[in-house]
């Protein structure tokens, strides 16, 4: 976990702890002439708000508390919400529990901001987005899931564009 938290602050993103244990044994790394690499500046691709919420509050409210985090995740959501040009919130007692996620009060509202496991582990049920929250992942996409007053408010799906290479006909 330690590992994963100062690649983070290098800007790099590791996906699990297992990823990177695995990466100590690579010795050679091959990339198809065809395929794509990524730019390294993940970005908010999607936001999926759960019923009853709309996305740009989500969005607003996420950014507000993300922008205390120095994660990689976190600046994606938050670059988003300025280019919707939203007016964040101060965030009061904000906490960044490593490899969780992220949490904060915004206007008086408590928002938590994880994986759906980090939720659960704090009693905030993510089945109503389950389904689309997979779909998302197999799209290669991390999910972030945010939680307003202990429900469940919507996900966000952060993906990594790909500088793609000339292809040949």
């Amino acid at each position: 976990m330690v590992g994963v938290g100062r690649g983070a602050q290098a800007g790099v993103l590791i996906k699990n702890a297992e990823a990177l244990e695995r990466m100590e044994k690579i010795d050679t790394l091959v990339v198809d002439k065809t395929g794509t690499l990524t730019e390294g500046k993940p970005k908010v691709v999607s936001i999926v708000p759960a019923a009853g919420f709309e996305d740009n509050a989500i969005l607003r409210l996420a950014a507000s508390v993300e922008r205390a985090s120095e994660h990689p995740l976190a600046d994606a959501i938050v670059r988003a919400a300025n280019e919707r040009n939203l007016n964040l919130g101060p965030v009061e007692a904000f906490d960044s529990p490593t490899g969780k996620g992220a949490a904060g009060t915004v206007d008086g509202k408590s928002i938590v901001l994880g994986n759906a496991k980090y939720l659960a582990s704090i009693g905030i049920e993510t089945a109503a987005l389950d389904d689309r929250a997979e779909r998302l992942r197999a799209d290669g996409a991390t999910v972030i899931n945010i939680a307003i007053d202990n429900k469940l408010a919507g996900l966000f799906a952060i993906a990594d564009p790909s500088s793609r290479r000339r292809r040949r006909p």
